[in-house]
């Protein structure tokens, strides 16, 4: 996945409690009780992990990397956490440096704590990951379906809140339709979501999990992935677009094709004529319909 920045409100709008003080106007100490500043210090041992938070892999590698910087500079950016039971904090944001800070050997990192219902614990936790490109894909789509499903959130409303459009959050979401051998290949890096999006037009797990040898056996493009399960499905291939009788025809035939990124065939005649408009997927037909209207 490639990095995004820039998006949704970030965690000072759905936090109430106002912004955190910056890096450099605190002074660690072993304080229980928020400074003046907003910032204190808080045992690793108080702090519990999110239990929404969807990111469910970390790299060991860049763990220990954070850890070593960790060790030599010390945590610059306060964790966010919401109050617990008893002495217990509940982490919001910041569960890599939480983890490397472990590692380090830090007793104590600085926390802003802030109020948190158990929807926004989701949400933040969510923003947070997507803003850093963190989250697997899968992961990525369990999260927005928690929120639809938990919370009753129409797609159109996870994609303001994360800063997407609507039909990126719905394109998202079908992956968690694929078979357990796709969703496992798009998590391990050995196909992308294009790929396992083509592979949704099969419609059974062993049509797609057979399909998929195929793909990364032959190292198979999007387009090629694309292409073949169109066969295999039983769909006639997109056949090369047949010369236009008139010039001007042909070009406003060009002009349709790249305004909606699909095939479409033009047939003019003297009293009119049909435009004809072929999508291959459900995603499709969605970005076009988002297009025309």
């Amino acid at each position: 996945m490639t990095k995004r920045s820039g998006l949704g409100k970030g965690l000072d709008a759905l936090i109430p409690g106002g912004k955190p003080s910056a890096p450099s106007s605190y002074t660690p100490t072993n304080q229980t009780t928020p400074a003046a500043g907003g910032v204190l210090q808080v045992s690793t041992d108080l702090i519990q992990r999110n239990p929404r938070q969807p990111r469910l892999h970390f790299n060991e590698s860049d763990l220990q990397d954070l850890a070593a910087s960790i060790r030599e500079h010390g945590v610059i950016q306060p964790l966010i956490v919401s109050k617990g039971t008893g002495k217990s904090y509940i982490l919001i944001a910041g569960e890599r440096r939480l983890q490397a800070s472990r590692k380090a050997g830090l007793e104590t990192v600085p926390v802003v704590v802030r109020d948190a219902t158990d929807q926004q614990l989701l949400e933040l936790a969510l923003i947070e990951n997507v803003q850093r490109a963190d989250l697997n894909p899968i992961e990525e789509a369990e999260a927005y379906r928690n929120l639809a499903k938990e919370f009753g959130m129409s797609h159109e409303v996870i994609a303001t809140r994360v800063g997407k459009s609507r039909v990126a959050v719905t394109n998202t979401m079908r992956l968690l339709d694929a078979s357990v051998a796709v969703k496992q290949a798009l998590v391990d890096g050995k196909i992308s979501e294009g790929h396992a999006r083509a592979l949704l037009a099969l419609s059974t797990s062993k049509a797609q999990e057979a399909t998929l040898n195929t793909v990364i056996t032959l190292d198979l493009s999007v387009r090629q992935t694309e292409a073949l399960t169109r066969k295999l499905a039983g769909q006639k291939p997109i056949s090369k677009q047949k010369p236009s009788a008139s010039a001007d025809v042909n070009d406003l035939e060009k002009r349709l094709q790249s305004s909606l990124e699909t095939k479409v065939a033009l047939k003019h005649g003297k009293n009119g004529g049909t435009i004809t408009i072929y999508y291959y997927s459900d995603e499709e037909l969605d970005a076009l319909l988002e297009k025309m209207t």
